[in-house]
């Protein structure tokens, strides 16, 4: 494995807890994310280093998006827009994991809402036939 093991457990520790969050079990994770269990418990234990079309095929099936697990992963760097709200939430000592869970659903319901392309608006010009 190249690169920095502490990264790599860091980026495990956080598919595992983004896993608890969907209450998902590492068997189920890896049949969503179509690899396989060992596979992906040597990532949760910061063993392998994923590529980035792995971290997609998980970030998927964990219904994040795949730049949340990049940035994790040290393929791209923090800005703003990825401030990371759902690791704040999962690190949150004063929450129980039914609260973090449900928080953590709100804002990725809310973000896919927001970067979903809008409806087409009718045009407003035409006059109704009839």
């Amino acid at each position: 494995m190249t690169g920095d093991p502490p990264r790599w457990r860091q980026l495990g520790e956080f598919i595992r807890d983004q896993r608890a969050v969907a209450r998902l079990s590492l068997r189920r994770l890896s049949e969503l994310a179509g690899i396989s269990n060992p596979y992906l418990s040597q990532i949760e234990r910061g063993l392998r280093k994923p590529s980035a079309e792995i971290l997609q095929q998980i970030a998927r099936a964990l219904q994040i998006s795949a730049e949340t697990l990049y940035v994790q992963a040290g393929i791209l760097e923090p800005g703003p827009e990825h401030d990371d709200l759902s690791r704040r939430i999962l690190a949150d000592p004063h929450l129980s994991v039914e609260q973090k869970q449900a928080l953590v659903q709100i804002y990725w319901s809310f973000r896919r809402e927001r970067e979903a392309p809008a409806p087409a608006q009718p045009d407003q010009g035409r006059v109704a036939a009839g």
